[in-house]
């Protein structure tokens, strides 16, 4: 599982102006499976998105596409970990560390 954090390097007008392109990234990614939950940090100085069911290298790919991404209003800091424990909603996302 991915916890993408996003930060922006831009003035937040910016990605006003690039939001609607950055939501209609967002509703992609919740189609294909990948993204789970989303929103805005508080403060609004960027957003959180969760996500699994892919490889690192296919997150990175996907973080570069958001509009925010490409177009400069934002850094990614991309946190991977094991979502041993999960509410009962999530369980099919669960799995264990390696030994």
């Amino acid at each position: 599982m991915f916890v993408l954090e996003l930060t922006y390097t831009a003035p937040v007008e910016r990605a006003d102006a690039l939001m609607d392109a950055h939501i209609a990234w967002l509703d992609e990614q919740y189609a294909a499976g990948v993204f789970l939950a989303s929103g805005r940090k508080n403060p609004r100085d960027g957003g959180v998105i969760l996500a699994a069911g892919v490889d690192r290298a296919a997150i990175e790919r996907i973080a570069a596409a958001d509009p925010f991404s490409s177009e400069g209003v934002c850094a990614y800091r991309i946190t991977e970990f094991y979502a041993s424990k999960t509410v009962e909603a999530l369980a099919g996302y669960r799995e264990q560390p390696p030994a």
